[in-house]
């Protein structure tokens, strides 16, 4: 069985692959950089163990990781659970992909993840949404060039700063607004919110579009936020909750 870790900046997901790249389970951690190798250690056992699932069968692991801090100390947990150390995504690990940044390094290995499992599902060219902390968008192109994106604030973090910057604004969570016009305070924040970034997206997959006249565009989208963003979108997207870690799994393939 594969494990694949994807430590992002506000939740870590941990999925269990077994060895016909089904998911066996999904789960999800907060991601606190202070921890020490010993609580990742205890946090990952207790997921095995209430998922049912023994951890000496893992024959390999793989780390995907925005939060350069905890990369040590999830390592080190991961070598001392399995034995074996993980393989972490980043430069030298092959992933197929053509990066055109003028520093490829500074790609992501989230975003990179996501890339390599849409090109295993669509011909490009494909535009990849991962709504997390951050919302990132990829722009594959044919010949599994990775042309470069962009990187907005994600829908939690925007409404987090619009509660906290403004006096009169609560703290509400993100939810499916009643109608496209509020009738109160928290359904305006929400429609606002909602339809705000729906109409973002809208507006930049058309962009992305005209740069390729004549091709159809893939759009495909993950992420905490996705399922609920993604309704509102008047552009046809694909929604893909397993997206990054399916492609964990492709990537560890490619190089075990």
């Amino acid at each position: 069985m594969l494990l694949a870790i994807d430590v992002g900046n506000s939740t870590t997901s941990v999925g269990l692959f077994d060895q016909r790249k089904e998911l066996r389970f999904l789960a999800s951690l907060d991601t606190d950089s202070r921890k020490t190798a010993d609580q990742i250690s205890i946090d990952l056992i207790n997921l095995f163990t209430l998922y049912r699932f023994d951890y000496t069968q893992v024959t390999g692991a793989i780390l995907c990781s925005v939060v350069p801090p905890l990369n040590f100390m999830m390592e080190k947990a991961l070598t001392r659970l399995l034995g074996r150390p993980p393989m972490v995504v980043g430069p030298g690990v092959r992933t197929g992909l053509n990066i055109r940044l003028a520093v490829q390094s500074q790609v992501g290995a989230d975003i990179v993840a996501d890339a390599v499992a849409a090109l295993e599902k669509f011909q490009p060219p494909i535009v990849t949404i991962d709504m997390g902390t951050a919302t990132t968008v990829g722009v594959i192109s044919e010949g599994r060039n990775y042309e470069g994106g962009m990187l907005l604030p994600g829908v939690n973090l925007s409404l987090d700063a619009l509660s906290r910057r403004a006096a009169q604004l609560p703290a509400i969570s993100l939810q499916h607004p009643k109608a496209l016009i509020g009738k109160t305070t928290e359904e305006c924040m929400r429609s606002g919110i909602v339809y705000g970034t729906a109409g973002m997206l809208d507006g930049i997959i058309d962009r992305i579009r005209d740069q390729f006249p004549g091709k159809f565009v893939t759009v495909v989208a993950t992420g905490g936020s996705a399922p609920v963003i993604v309704k509102y979108c008047r552009n046809q997207i694909v929604y893909d909750k397993y997206l990054l870690m399916e492609g964990l799994w492709t990537i560890y393939q490619k190089n075990k």
